[in-house]
C-alpha cells in the first residue's frame, strides 16, 4: 500500500522483493519447489548420490558370483523433478558372438562383464 500511495519508491520496493528469504511466498510462487534448495543443498545431494554409487560399485565388485547383483541406488529427489524409472538396460541372456570382442584364433577370448553400470550411470557418476 505504501508504494501505491507514494510512501515507498519503486526502487526500494524492488530491493525489498529481491532480498526476500528463499522460502518466502513470493519466491515459492515465482520459482516453485526450486526456491527451497540452494547451492549447498544441491551439492549435498550430489555428494550423497556419488557416495551411494561408490558404495554400490564396491558391493557389486565384492559380491559372490552366485549372488544377485545389488540394486542401483535411487538418487536423492531434487525439487521440481518428477520421480521416474531409471533407464537400465536388461542384461543379455546369451554371451557374445564369435569375433564380437575382437578375439583371434588361438587366443583366450575376453569376457564381457555380466552386469554393470550403463554408460549413462557412469557418466552421471563421474560427471
Amino acid at each position: 500500500m505504501d508504494w501505491y500511495r507514494g510512501g515507498l519508491s519503486s526502487r526500494r520496493l524492488a530491493v525489498l522483493i529481491r532480498h526476500l528469504p528463499r522460502d518466502s511466498a513470493v519466491n515459492l510462487a515465482d520459482h516453485g519447489e526450486a526456491a527451497q534448495w540452494g547451492a549447498a543443498e544441491h551439492l549435498l545431494a550430489a555428494a550423497v548420490d556419488h557416495l551411494a554409487a561408490a558404495n554400490w560399485m564396491t558391493a557389486a565388485l565384492h559380491r559372490d558370483e552366485d549372488d544377485e547383483p545389488p540394486e542401483y541406488p535411487e538418487p536423492v529427489p531434487r525439487p521440481g523433478q518428477r520421480p521416474e524409472e531409471p533407464e537400465r538396460p536388461e542384461p543379455e541372456e546369451q554371451g557374445p558372438e564369435e569375433g564380437e570382442l575382437g578375439d583371434t584364433p588361438g587366443t583366450e577370448p575376453e569376457r564381457a562383464p555380466a552386469s554393470g553400470p550403463s554408460a549413462r550411470e557412469l557418466a552421471r557418476f563421474f560427471g
